[in-house]
């Protein structure tokens, strides 16, 4: 109760319980800061919405019937196909950042965080592999 109270605080009234703080020395932190953005980390959103949109084209190219080898499937795998493939390995580095910085607070929560970097690579391979199999259509 070191904390000087205003007249209208009610917490040093009889009857109300105490609040003592709890110690935090030793606890797991909830987080770990970010000491340096990634190179794309600005442009991280506006890569995302372009290979969204071009992948939103040339889905609903193929749903109505274009074929995989048409200029505007090619084309939306030209322009979005490079700018998911920046996102995706941008997000990879941030990813593995993360996992470094809380192997020596945490290891189990930076072993988690390494599993993360499994999808980023499996997306990864198949915008090559897709994007590969569209341009030689």
């Amino acid at each position: 109760m070191g904390e000087p109270r205003s007249m209208d605080d009610s917490r040093g009234e009889p009857g109300m319980p105490s609040l003592d703080r709890q110690d935090t020395h030793g606890a797991r932190p909830r987080n770990i800061p970010e000491l340096e953005p990634t190179p794309l980390q600005p442009l991280y959103i506006n890569l995302s919405v372009i290979g969204l949109i071009a992948g939103a084209v040339a889905i609903t190219a193929l749903e109505v019937g274009v074929s995989l080898g048409s200029p505007i499937v090619k084309l939306c795998v030209l322009v979005g196909g490079p700018a998911l493939i920046l996102a995706t390995a941008d997000a990879s580095l941030r990813i593995w950042r993360s996992a470094r910085a809380w192997m020596p607070v945490d290891p189990v929560m930076g072993l988690f965080r390494i599993t993360w970097l499994i999808p980023a690579f499996v997306l990864l391979a198949a915008i090559v592999v897709v994007g590969s199999l569209v341009l030689q259509a």
